[in-house]
């Protein structure tokens, strides 16, 4: 996995002009942790191209930007994050169709795959990615992301061409890109919304997933190469079950590839244990030796991530378990609650992800255990996207979520900070409030987002209503994990993969009935009835349990006196955010620091984003 950067700029010579090179050395260089192995800049009249580099696949090839010439002129360059995992076959095509090779890397793959096809190729890619291909011949611009938007790609259209990364500040060291923040850019933030293609910064916009975006001297323009589609199921449910697991067994195979050393992310739930228990076979069948399996614990009281309210049972044995199964040499990254209340290691969190994620422990963990995991492996698989496609969550089997005109997550995802957790907006200033709307911008996006659902014209309003449900997860929710995921691992140079998130797996299940989905009427049925076979009963027969939080008290405690410390400095820009009244409430003696944890953690991480981004808002 890499990080990648430029800009175009069709009515300018950028190599005649001076101080285009440091800008395109600082841009890149925000993608450092993203590549630390290598870096590389292409600069041309009209475009600008940085790479940073993660070598996990020809580690000797693959050097970055990538060029093809023809007798000494520049046909094309192209700058690539991600992974194809059907490299091997588009080699072979293209080989025959007479491109020749000089690496074993994919990203050659996917250079002589434009030139063969052109924007054609993203069809064909199975994988995931994000690049930039430069065609010098046109003079064009291309910017490809992947169908599922596992891999982050922005951009910020100019005067006269584009700025586009990776991540956001990546553009943000461009000159021509300025931190603006609006009221709508403060409901994207705060709504749990996760519009596609939008983000909280008014002018910069992300490639949306299965889209490409064009530019040329005549404008910017974006374009649609997959989507979700409504397609009859003919199969029944043995025939479905056999399917899914042919399909999982052929991706877990393929994302196994890998010349660095690989493992498996392992909770002990039945997503993580699917993937850590094929990975196991698929490797033993090869002679490859026993899988590498991680997993998070923490330290101290409330350590040993016990059972809770909203997880009914601790991820610990279960993972334990699945490890002896299979064979697995299992680890586990263990912290302590001074970690994750740590500034330092919050202000790292919040600038991997360029905004104020405002979920606090909950992305100091993950980066904390994928420091732990990088130190062993570079590649990691991850369970990451079953729940949205198999209906794992709750509000999949909840009536009232189910019938809410609403985003089925917007409520439920304070429950998962804890028991007495009120909402993360608690300390915001009630005008501030009134003024955002919240529940009203949500319910806008939640009509955008059902407006586009694919219908089959003969469903039942059970099946019809189910199906949105699942395209709510698929195109929204699952967007905000797949964020945090990546900006977590990526901060540690971890490339993490997502066997769920492969499109042939998507298609096939969303088109899958509810009633095949769920058809031994508990959560997740049919992935459970694909995998059994693989996992010890108990493992298999697991209840659903969230990411785990903390409940050391000394989390929640560490965060108010963060947050009083937050107070008493007049000149703190995310006081002009914050209620005071309700402000001086939350640091009384008598309020339980863990009813004000999420909204200290948004306020907090609010003051950081402020202060270090020194963003402007225009409210």
């Amino acid at each position: 996995m890499c990080g990648i950067t430029g800009w175009v700029a069709f009515e300018r010579d950028l190599t005649a002009e001076p101080g285009h090179r440091a800008v395109l050395d600082a841009m890149t260089a925000t993608q450092r942790y993203r590549g630390p192995d290598a870096g590389g800049v292409l600069l041309e009249p009209h475009a600008a191209l940085g790479h940073r580099r993660l070598a996990v696949i020809d580690l000797e090839g693959g050097t970055q930007p990538m060029t093809v010439e023809q007798d000494g002129r520049l046909i094309a360059a192209l700058s690539y994050s991600g992974e194809v995992y059907n490299h091997r076959e588009l080699r072979a095509e293209l080989e025959a169709a007479g491109h020749r090779f000089r690496t074993r890397s994919d990203t050659e793959v996917v250079l002589h795959a434009y030139l063969e096809w052109g924007e054609d190729l993203a069809r064909r890619l199975n994988g995931m990615f994000a690049f930039a291909v430069w065609d010098a011949r046109r003079e064009e611009l291309l910017l490809v992301r992947d169908r599922m938007g596992v891999k982050p790609l922005h951009y910020q259209p100019t005067p006269d061409g584009v700025v586009f990364g990776s991540e956001v500040k990546a553009l943000l060291a461009h000159p021509a890109v300025r931190p603006v923040v609006g009221l709508d850019g403060l409901r994207e933030l705060l709504g749990y919304t996760r519009t596609p293609g939008l983000t909280p910064y008014r002018d910069i916009r992300e490639v949306r997933p299965g889209h490409l975006v064009r530019v040329r001297r005549s404008g910017v323009s974006e374009h649609r190469y997959w989507a979700l589609e409504a397609r009859e199921h003919t199969d029944g449910l043995e025939a479905t079950v056999a399917t899914v697991r042919a399909l999982l067994d052929d991706i877990v195979h393929r994302q196994l590839e890998a010349d660095v050393p690989l493992c498996s992310l392992l909770s002990g739930g039945l997503d993580s244990s699917a993937v850590t228990a094929l990975a196991a076979r698929t490797l033993g069948a090869a002679g490859a030796g026993p899988v590498r399996s991680f997993s998070v614990d923490f330290a101290g009281p409330g350590g040993g991530l016990p059972a809770d309210t909203v997880r009914e049972t601790a991820d610990g044995p279960f993972a334990r378990l699945l490890a002896r199964h299979v064979g697995a040499d299992h680890s586990v990254v263990e912290l302590d609650a001074a970690e994750l209340s740590d500034v330092a290691r919050r202000s790292t969190v919040l600038r991997a992800r360029d905004l104020p994620g405002g979920v606090g422990d909950m992305d100091v963990s993950l980066l904390l255990l994928f420091q732990g995991v990088r130190r062993h492996s570079t590649v990691a698989l991850s369970g990451e996207s079953a729940d949205e496609l198999f209906g794992g969550y709750r509000w999949f089997h909840d009536p009232v979520s189910i019938a809410a005109e609403d985003f089925p997550w917007a409520t439920g995802l304070t429950r998962i900070a804890g028991a007495g957790s009120c909402p993360r907006e608690q300390l915001l200033d009630t005008e501030l409030l009134r003024k955002l709307d919240l529940d009203e911008y949500r319910r806008d996006r939640y009509r955008d987002a059902i407006a586009e659902v694919p219908h089959l014209a003969a469903a039942d309003p059970t099946e019809r209503r189910m199906r949105e449900i699942s395209y709510l997860n698929l195109t929204r929710f699952v967007c905000i994990l797949l964020d945090r995921k990546d900006r977590m691992s990526m901060a540690n140079g971890l490339e993490v993969r997502v066997p769920f998130c492969d499109h042939r797996l998507v298609q096939y299940v969303f088109n899958t009935p509810w009633a095949m989905k769920n058809f031994d009427g508990r959560e997740k049925s049919l992935l459970r009835a694909a995998v059994r076979d693989v996992l010890p009963a108990a493992v298999a027969d697991r209840m659903k349990s969230p990411y785990p939080v903390t409940t050391d008290p000394h989390y929640p405690a560490r965060l108010r006196s963060e947050l009083a410390r937050l107070a008493a400095e007049r000149t703190s820009p995310a006081l002009g955010l914050l209620d005071r009244r309700r402000l001086a409430d939350a640091l009384a003696p008598d309020t339980d620091p863990q009813s004000v944890r999420l909204g200290a953690d948004l306020a907090l991480d609010l003051d950081t984003w402020l202060t270090e981004y020194q963003v402007t808002l225009e409210l």
